[in-house]
């Protein structure tokens, strides 16, 4: 049985916080306009969101994105991708969102990485592909996204794109669980019940001597701006 949207809505849920700007100062508006990408992504977040003093307006936030997005800013490529996934601001279009998200992923985006990675679990603008999403997962996984350890846990149970491994789906539960991931708490525990003591020794360990990688290919951060401050890239 199918499983509802709602799980793979669930993906693109607001991952952060647009800073505590009081309104939409001329600083952070003058930067945008004259092409700085992080003051476009701000900007775009905050009219996505309707915070710091602006109305919620998705076509201004598509545009502000659409801006970074060209000029190679991983966030906006991959908030770009998820309104076109969701047809915010723009008809909705499975093509463009996996343009823009691939675009993201290979700036090892860890949000866009999960996302497409979910597209291929479903099979949705791109063909239903288990081994590449588990791969993808794995990228976003090893930088710390606790949405991408979970379902890259769910493909190691089940031996979707991978050998079935409940030891390194524990792994992977475990990981996510501990960042709060309810959805990984719940079948980290279920898995609990049915494994042999060794096993569950062995995942734990796993887990205590895991790092963060960050992608190989991930981009070095953009010049400071100061004017207040640097508007902080965020994702949606």
């Amino acid at each position: 049985m199918k499983r509802p949207l709602v799980l793979l809505v669930m993906w693109w849920t607001l991952l952060a916080v647009v800073p505590a700007w009081a309104g939409v100062t001329d600083a952070l508006r003058q930067a945008a306009e004259k092409g700085d990408v992080a003051a476009q992504n701000t900007l775009g977040l905050m009219h996505y969101l309707g915070r710091g003093g602006v109305l919620q307006d998705y076509q201004e936030a598509v545009k502000w994105f659409r801006r970074a997005a060209g000029k190679g800013n991983a966030a906006s490529q991959s908030n770009l991708g998820v309104m076109y996934l969701r047809g915010e601001g723009v008809a909705k279009d499975l093509q463009e969102a996996v343009k823009w998200l691939q675009l993201a992923a290979n700036q090892e985006n860890a949000t866009a990485q999960a996302n497409l990675g979910m597209l291929h679990v479903r099979g949705e603008g791109v063909r239903q592909d288990f081994k590449e999403a588990a791969r993808l997962f794995r990228r976003s996984a090893d930088q710390g996204n606790p949405a991408a350890q979970a379902k890259l846990g769910e493909l190691y149970l089940r031996g979707q794109g991978v050998p079935g491994d409940v030891v390194t789906a524990h792994f992977w539960f475990n990981l996510a669980a501990s960042k709060g991931n309810r959805a990984a708490i719940r079948m980290r525990d279920a898995l609990t019940a049915k494994m042999t003591p060794e096993q569950l020794t062995q995942a734990q360990e796993m887990a205590k001597n895991w790092q963060p990688t960050p992608g190989k290919s991930a981009p070095k951060p953009a010049s400071p701006w100061r004017k207040p401050a640097k508007p902080a890239e965020q994702e949606i």
